[in-house]
């Protein structure tokens, strides 16, 4: 039975915590930071390079998290490597399912507790401390944050690691493929929450007195224009086979010739 070394899951967690934003870009964010992380896991599991490229293909698929809460998913797919190695019955759908599930709640989490509470209060008191000068504040959150952020996302990757061997039991059970459909719908939805929630193209074409084409899009199917971008950008690339960064070209290409005919309004936020 194969089984993760201490040396493997540490250089996967200090890949993740140092690496998290390696190669950071609109088009891919934290995924080769993950793909990172993942490496010594993948080493030390497979041996075959043919193993470790079908592993670490599972790893290229677009992820973006809170770093610090976001950990946990990080452990949690080393688990599930784990169990995949020895045989059991998961997959790489099954593993990116479940990231993709994860990522946006524990972005929330992250953000709300993290970014929107703890920074916060250390930047306050480490303001108090920087009175007349003095580098104690500075000194105080350097230390602070960092200790914090180490010791904690160490704690949240190794709870990862234990919760993804525990997970085994319930992805190859009865209602294994129940359970991974479910996975994947959570996923789905939360790709078609953040869509819906960050993606507002309008009109500004009217005849006068006639119809504002607008308002009469929003009698019939509010927000269809964003619907419609968003459909076409998932037919470039899964259909098309056309990069992100190029599908982003032709948004700006479609924008620019919009404005120019009337279509859209410069003043507005798409």
């Amino acid at each position: 039975m194969k089984k993760l070394s201490k040396k493997a899951l540490n250089r996967s967690f200090l890949s993740w915590f140092y690496g998290h934003l390696t190669c950071f870009s609109q088009e891919h964010m934290q995924t080769f930071g993950y793909l990172c992380a993942m490496l010594p896991v993948v080493e030390e599991l497979y041996d075959t390079q043919e193993e470790k490229k079908d592993a670490m293909q599972t790893y290229t698929a677009f992820f973006n998290t809170e770093p610090q809460i976001g950990t946990l998913v990080v452990g949690m797919t080393a688990g599930l490597e784990e169990a995949k190695a020895n045989g059991e019955a998961i997959d790489g759908e099954t593993i990116n399912g479940i990231r993709a599930g994860l990522m946006g709640p524990l972005a929330g989490i992250g953000d709300s507790l993290i970014v929107g509470t703890l920074i916060p209060i250390l930047l306050g008191i480490a303001l108090g401390l920087s009175n007349n000068g003095s580098p104690l504040g500075a000194l105080f959150y350097i230390v602070v944050w960092n200790a914090l952020m180490f010791f904690g996302m160490r704690f949240a990757y190794y709870k990862g690691y234990e919760l993804g061997g525990k997970a085994v039991e319930m992805l190859v059970g009865e209602q294994a493929q129940a359970l991974r459909d479910s996975i994947i719908m959570i996923g789905t939805m939360v790709i078609g929450a953040v869509a819906a929630s960050w993606i507002n193209v309008t009109t500004s074409f009217a005849i006068p007195g006639v119809i504002e084409l607008q308002s009469t899009f929003d009698q019939v199917y509010p927000k269809l224009l964003s619907a419609g971008t968003v459909i076409l950008c998932w037919w470039l690339m899964t259909k098309k086979k056309i990069s992100p960064t190029m599908v982003m070209l032709i948004l700006v290409v479609v924008a620019f010739i919009g404005v120019l005919l009337g279509f859209f309004d410069p003043g507005l936020s798409y």
